[in-house]
């Protein structure tokens, strides 16, 4: 008997994913379900699905320093995982909620499932908060991701204009960490739910080493055929220094993958899947 999913955060880049990824699921957006209304919940019948796979959130990170954004962190990240966790929890439904490298603070070189939360932001914090919310449901797993490349604007997407359009921009050259592709993401979501492991939290990223937002930067421009000198290294604290609202980052971001892999997940190097994103970048 195949599975049947609800897909929540359809028009984000991991939900592009996982659309195309399960053409058969329920896939809802903003417009077709709001996540921090209870009501939107006693509307839907559950009995349809046996899991809810959350990858909606408020990503702004440094929007959610202003008064609105602190608010619409809180209700997207945090009550609405809340919402989802009670739903998830009434209805006997798995949930698959997505979490960041944001929950710590980023002073460990690598990170494992089980550290302590250490939140610097009010992102952060509201993405905690949801991690614990989740954390309550019987059938739960938390997926913690980095960095995430998918379809839409990115960081790639971004340095891949500006390179193009004669810019020689600042990048933070101590913020350390490994990118993570929607589709790595994807796979990683289908294998959990495929193999059913032990249900708690796992992390996700794409292998190989890890490097600066500097780093990637400069490879996107020698790939775009400008000299990686055009892209200059900044600390974070001199990037930001003029800056209103911003939020304070974790220089460190590299999370171990033991976890994930001792289930039978290997991703796939980032530098490869780099290689394939750029590709299909080139084609449209």
């Amino acid at each position: 008997m195949s599975k049947s999913y609800f897909i929540v955060g359809g028009n984000g880049q991991l939900g592009k994913a996982l659309t195309q990824h399960y053409p058969l699921a329920t896939v809802v957006g903003r417009a077709e379900f709001d996540v921090t209304n209870p009501n939107s919940y006693e509307l839907i019948d559950w009995s349809q699905y046996d899991t809810i796979i959350n990858a909606a959130g408020m990503t702004d990170v440094d929007g959610a320093e202003t008064s609105k954004g602190r608010e619409l962190a809180w209700s997207v990240n945090a009550s609405a995982a809340a919402l989802m966790a009670a739903t998830a929890t009434k209805h006997s439904l798995t949930l698959m909620h997505i979490s960041s490298d944001y929950v710590f603070d980023g002073t460990k070189a690598e990170h494992s499932e089980d550290e302590p939360f250490t939140p610097l932001s009010t992102y952060g914090q509201s993405k905690t908060a949801g991690d614990i919310a989740a954390s309550v449901v019987k059938k739960h797993y938390i997926l913690r991701t980095s960095w995430v490349i998918g379809d839409g604007t990115n960081f790639i997407s971004v340095m891949r204009s500006l390179a193009r359009k004669g810019v020689s921009p600042k990048v933070v050259n101590d913020q350390i960490g490994r990118l993570t592709f929607t589709s790595t993401l994807t796979n990683a979501i289908d294998h959990l739910l495929s193999t059913t492991p032990v249900y708690g939290t796992y992390n996700c990223t794409n292998g190989g080493d890890s490097v600066s937002w500097a780093d990637i930067a400069k490879l996107v421009f020698e790939k775009a055929g400008r000299n990686t000198t055009d892209v200059t290294n900044v600390t974070t604290q001199e990037y930001y220094a003029s800056k209103d609202n911003f939020a304070a980052r974790p220089l460190q971001s590299t999370l171990s993958l033991k976890k994930i892999e001792n289930t039978g997940f290997i991703a796939s190097d980032w530098r490869d899947e780099l290689n394939v994103y750029w590709d299909r970048m080139e084609e449209l």
